[in-house]
């Protein structure tokens, strides 16, 4: 392979999957790490991707705009369905609390409830609030506030205030990016101060994200990494990022 065929190859590896190592990609093509770090610099000059701290990621990793929920909703979809069969093992036993924090990855958690399990759940989602709603093994609470459009969660004033006197067995808790140095990360500021909220009154903290994710930051940090004691995500995680992730003490789950 030409070293230009390598570079273009690289820059659509790294668009397609978010984010590789240096490590990775110089196994991948049989070429040395030193190789590898002369090709990402190339493409950065270019335009295409943004080196990041033993790898790179897309250029456009670092956003500050977030997709409508619609659009979310289909994209990478199976992946989604595993990750939430998975997390679902992290439920607490009958009698137990949850809250839900809004996305389209805890949302797919409703359909694996078991229905011989009695919860108390609290959600700022409309969405999941509403097929909640229909269970009759759930209490629900439906957290308040102003309804998001882009994200039809409920943020604001009255949803942290609501969330400052509550205290869950388990959060499982939705984010845009994930990086170690940076934490979880989103967009805007009225979703971090509620995904804040929700991370601090849990006993627990499960995020449920898939591995495009991980290696992207985004404007906002709402929690640290030493926040999240378990994430659950997809076998296309980067073995970079799994072993950091491992090496800063955070459960990893492959669905």
């Amino acid at each position: 392979m030409y070293a230009e065929e390598r570079q273009q190859a690289i820059a659509d590896l790294i668009g397609h999957r978010g984010r590789m190592s240096v490590a990775a990609l110089a196994d991948r093509y049989g070429v040395t790490t030193e190789t590898v770090r002369r090709d990402l610099a190339l493409l950065e000059r270019l335009g295409h991707v943004r080196r990041v701290h033993g790898g790179a990621v897309p250029f456009a990793a670092l956003t500050v705009t977030e997709p409508a929920l619609a659009d979310r909703e289909h994209s990478r979809a199976d992946q989604k369905n595993r990750i939430a069969a998975a997390a679902a093992a992290f439920l607490p036993s009958s009698g137990g609390s949850v809250v839900f924090d809004a996305g389209t990855t805890t949302g797919r958690m409703v359909s694996a409830l078991p229905t011989d399990t009695e919860l108390t759940i609290a959600t700022n989602s409309v969405p999941i609030a509403a097929r909640l709603a229909a269970l009759p093994s759930v209490q629900l609470h439906l957290i308040g506030g102003r309804v998001r459009g882009v994200t039809q969660a409920a943020v604001g004033p009255d949803a942290v205030q609501f969330l400052e006197i509550l205290h869950v067995d388990v959060a499982f808790v939705g984010t845009n990016a994930l990086t170690v140095e940076h934490g979880l990360s989103t967009p805007d500021a009225d979703e971090a101060a509620v995904k804040r909220a929700i991370v601090r009154c849990a006993e627990r903290v499960v995020v449920v994200t898939d591995s495009s994710k991980i290696g992207r930051r985004t404007l906002l940090r709402f929690a640290p990494l030493a926040a999240v004691d378990v994430l659950v995500t997809d076998s296309d995680i980067d073995e970079t990022d799994l072993k950091q992730l491992a090496e800063h003490g955070i459960e990893v789950v492959i669905a």
